[in-house]
């Protein structure tokens, strides 16, 4: 599997997806109350909006641990 880039994890992309790309992404939603179970085919700025956090700050966590 190549290896993630900052490109690949968009707030278009589902929780679950995310958490293919970046099995690390994981943690960064356990540290903000998300889990791919049962919200994890929705997609991550539709997550951000209902669980009022900021997009851009968990994008940037995200691709912190995808590298």
């Amino acid at each position: 599997m190549p290896a993630t880039t900052d490109a690949t994890i968009t707030g278009t992309m589902t929780l679950n997806e995310i958490s293919l790309a970046a099995p690390r992404a994981v943690e960064v939603f356990g540290r903000h109350g998300l889990d791919a179970c049962c919200g994890g085919a929705k997609p991550l700025a539709l997550v951000c909006e209902k669980h009022q956090l900021n997009l851009d700050t968990l994008l940037q966590e995200l691709h912190a641990v995808a590298r």
